[in-house]
């Protein structure tokens, strides 16, 4: 294996652990919900096992993110507004109203 694929398969393995994490669920529960062994999850979100190609669009189906960002070929950014927006969706109306409100007086952020 060479340096360019190590590096790939350890940032498809974080961004795995990643999406699982920001998910909110366990390597338990991924494997429960994947049909696979909690070992397997942890094998591949620690770079030990590499990921099937038939098992990466369920990944990225459990973790609502694409393919693509998985495999690093999207920005973060994406994920994250996706992410935030999913949350948003669980709030009740009053809470969320009052965090759109408060989003809302928050100043733009500038150029970086």
């Amino acid at each position: 294996m060479t340096d360019r694929d190590s590096a790939l398969r350890g940032e498809l393995a974080g961004r795995l652990r990643s999406a699982r994490e920001r998910a909110g669920l366990s390597q338990g529960q991924v494997a429960s919900l994947l049909d696979m062994h909690r070992p397997t999850i942890s094998q591949i979100e620690g770079c030990s096992r590499n990921v099937l190609a038939e098992e990466l669009p369920r990944f990225a189906d459990l973790y609502d993110v694409s393919v693509d960002w998985l495999l690093g070929r999207v920005d973060e950014e994406s994920v994250i507004v996706r992410l935030a927006a999913r949350g948003l969706e669980k709030l009740k109306a009053n809470d969320r109203k009052k965090l759109l409100a408060l989003l809302a007086s928050l100043p733009e952020e500038g150029p970086r």
